[in-house]
Formats: C-alpha cells, structure tokens, sequence
C-alpha cells in the first residue's frame, strides 16, 4: 500500500519550501476504488476536477472489463471474432501488449482466461488440472491480434480476454491529470499516485501490515504504484506458470507515467525478489523491494530519490 503524507494535505513546510498555491481537494468513488484529488494553481479548480473526473469516467466505460457494456468486454465476448474499436483502444492495447515481451513474459493483458480459472473475480478457487491446462491455452498476448488499419481487435481463442487490472488505472491517471491541465496536483487512485508540479512527501507501507509505513520518499512529476498480496491474498497471477505468485511481499515502482509504474510494480512482483532486483536494475527502473522477513532491495535508480527508512522497532 502507498500513501500520500498528511490526508493527501500538501503542507508548505514539508515541500521544501515552495510557494503555495490555491488549492481544491475532493474525493469520490471512481474505477470501483477511491479516487483522491488535490489540485492546485489559478483558474476554475473545481473545473479542473470536473474535467479529470469526466476522463475517469471515459476510461471506465470504455475499457473497464468489468462493465459487460464496455468496448473491451465487447471484445473478451467475441468469441474470436473482430470487433471494431476506437483507434484510441487500439493503441492502449497495443502499448500494454508491447510489455508482455519487454518484461519476459511477467506481465501480460490477456489473462481473462486464468482469472475466471481461478474465480479471482468471485472470491477464488483452485481449479482442476484440465480447467487450468485450458485456460492457459486461452491466454497470453499472442492471441490479442490488433488491425491499425481497419481500427478492430481479435482474440485468438474463444475463451481469452483482456484483464485490465495491471493497467488501467495508471492509465487513468495519466488521462486524469491531462485533463485537469493545472500546474501542480496529486492524484490517488487504488493506492497509487500520480504527483506533479512540486515535490510531494509519500510513504511505503510495510508488506505485513498497511497502517505501518517503511519508508519515504518526495514524488514529483512521476507515479509510484506497488503490488503486493497483503490486501487481497494471492490475487497475483504468474503468466507464464498460469500460478499464483507466493506472497513473498511486496513492490513499488516510481515511473515518470502511471501505466508504466502500474504494469511494471506488478510485473516485478511477478519475478520475485530475486528475479525482479535483476531485471529492474538492468532496466533502470526505480523499485523498491520488500520482503515478508523485513529486508529491502533497491535499485540504484530507486535510491537517487533519497528514500527515508523508519524504524521497524514495534514490528
């Protein structure tokens, strides 16, 4: 878990002493979470707000798989037959599909298969040999064909379906502050953060309790996301096993987009905390590590920020 200091209340004092600037804060339900929003600078702020809400709400009718009336569910319904879709959609699916070889296969959209396997959706199960054996063979990008040209998506296989979940909300995120066009602001969205404009100080929450925060950094003009199995069990699935990953703790990934944090942190989970160091410090990526036995591993990349360690004393 990942959280802003102080109620997401940017205090002059611990920003480094920076000039402040009117401010809006508001908190709606938005993408089936809390949606936390501080903007800030001149002009109309609750229009600013009304404008990142309204893109929010874009994003989820459009893409959320959880709406059986979105476009992607219209996909994940098409039984393998081309569906028309908006070049924007397009484009979303190819970028997300473009990382599932750039992480070694750790990170894949189409999933949809071995979720409902697994009925992570409907409070999770263990499925049989032959149920999993099939859904395996319903998953995986290659199966997600995209024609740029004729603005239409295909699923290979009857049964696979694209997953938003390790994607779309850091998406949103970056849509979401587009769209509000003010100077500075902090957006809060399933636990992540997208931050611009000045520094803000945030925490990382100890893997084996949430109410504990590890350690601090300041975010500013980038995202910080984090994966982990604390909250809602072992709700993280290995593409490439077709498994659930062991919960071995958690990760955070500061990116300077919110789809990259997003899809990244849970990516890095997915390796491990052996695996994962490896291929985020070959990459640069900014990550942090946190292991269920009270260690931490950080790139070199993630240690440019001048995190803050706190104390495990009461752990």
């Amino acid at each position: 878990m990942i959280t802003p200091v102080a109620t997401l209340l940017l205090v002059p004092a611990l920003l480094g002493g920076e000039a402040a600037l009117p401010g809006l804060d508001r908190k709606v339900l938005a993408m089936g979470t809390e949606l936390s929003l501080r903007l800030e600078g001149p002009g109309d702020l609750h229009r600013a707000s009304e404008a990142a809400l309204a893109e929010a709400i874009r994003l989820e009718a459009a893409c959320s798989t959880w709406d059986p009336a979105s476009a992607w569910s219209r996909l994940n319904a098409a039984a393998g037959r081309p569906v028309a879709l908006d070049p924007e959609w397009i484009a979303l699916l190819g970028r997300v599909k473009s990382w599932q070889s750039r992480t070694d296969g750790a990170f894949d959209p189409v999933l949809m298969a071995l979720v409902r396997a697994w009925g992570l959706r409907e409070g999770g199960r263990v499925p049989e040999p032959l149920r999993l054996a099939q859904a395996r063979r319903a998953s995986g990008s290659g199966l997600l064909e995209l024609d740029v040209a004729a603005d239409t998506a295909r699923l290979g296989h009857p049964e696979a379906g694209v997953e938003d979940g390790a994607f779309l909300k850091g998406h949103a995120l970056d849509r979401m502050k587009a769209a509000a066009g003010t100077p500075a602001g902090l957006l809060a969205l399933g636990g992540q953060l997208r931050a611009w404009g000045r520094a803000v100080p945030v925490s990382v929450a100890d893997p084996l309790d949430r109410q504990r925060p590890r350690l601090m950094l300041r975010l500013r003009n980038a995202s910080l996301a984090g994966s982990g199995t604390s909250e809602r069990g072992r709700h993280l699935l290995d593409p490439r096993s077709g498994q659930p990953c062991p919960a071995w703790g958690s990760v955070a990934v500061v990116a300077a987009e919110g789809l990259e944090a997003d899809l990244l942190s849970t990516a890095l989970y997915v390796m491990g905390p052996e695996a994962g160091p490896v291929w985020a410090e070959r990459h640069g990526v900014a990550a942090v590590f946190l292991l269920n036995d009270g260690s931490l591993r950080m790139t070199r990349a993630f240690h440019t920020l001048h995190p803050t360690l706190l104390s495990q004393e009461s752990r």
